[in-house]
């Protein structure tokens, strides 16, 4: 098996942050975090996945500042795996993959799940405005990169 590439050093941030959560198995974490799962067995029994592969995913993510490990809420020895301010910056990534797969990946009447509003009961849509509140798609963005060194 051929050795990842560490995008740490990269000058575009979505390189960067795809170091930190670029398999699905890290994203899938997350979403279930958001759900609020906070314990081991319940992401191992939510997402089927083995417990080696778990374990290493959630050691990156924790190293890396998305997840932290706390005491549980009930006391004792078990730890818990919360959302760090990091971790909840991703959420309107959670969201666009949502948006994504609503829009793309079901069939017109195909039931799935909602992310709505817990106030309202609403669904949540995600916009990309402009600083003036212009709504903005890629044709109006442009990344400006950094100038190649000589």
């Amino acid at each position: 098996m051929v050795a990842r590439k560490s995008l740490k050093g990269d000058y575009c941030p979505s390189a960067r942050s795809l170091d930190v959560i670029g398999d699905w198995w890290s994203l899938l974490i997350v979403r279930d975090a958001f759900d609020g799962l906070t314990r081991f067995g319940e992401f191992q029994k939510s997402l089927g996945i083995a417990k080696n592969i778990l374990t290493d995913r959630l050691r990156t993510l924790v190293a890396s500042g998305i997840l932290e490990l706390v005491p549980a809420s009930e006391g004792g020895a078990r730890m818990e795996y919360r959302l760090t301010a990091m971790g909840k910056d991703l959420f309107p990534v959670m969201v666009a993959l949502r948006q994504f797969g609503e829009r793309h990946l079901f069939a017109p009447a195909e039931e799935h799940s909602l992310l709505v509003d817990r106030a309202t009961g609403q669904p949540v849509q995600l916009e990309i405005r402009a600083q003036d509140g212009r709504a903005i798609g890629p044709d109006e963005a442009l990344i400006v990169k950094v100038p190649e060194e000589k």
